[in-house]
């Protein structure tokens, strides 16, 4: 059984709300990439070479960014648990 209050909630500490903005940050950033790299070829770009310029940065972003924003997550999550695990015991 839980040593807490019915109603008492265990505080959110301040890197676990800055991993889970960088991770919902890192996604949002991923999908403008991915939809930049859509609106380009669209564009009539397909002679302009993706290879030159900020593209290559946008392409590498749509890889590593939910990679690393999935990463950032479970890093909350994980956390999360284990803090509430460490509560639940009564230390």
């Amino acid at each position: 059984m839980s040593k807490q209050a019915a109603g008492e909630q265990l505080p959110v500490r301040r890197v676990d709300r800055i991993l889970a903005a960088t991770a919902l940050g890192l996604m949002v950033l991923s999908i403008v990439c991915f939809a930049a790299i859509f609106i380009g070829g669209a564009a009539g770009m397909e002679h302009a070479d993706f290879g030159e310029g900020l593209w290559p940065v946008i392409g590498t972003v749509v890889y590593i960014a939910p990679i690393a924003g999935f990463i950032s997550l479970m890093i909350v999550l994980i956390s999360t648990f284990v803090r509430k695990a460490r509560a639940n015991k009564g230390r």
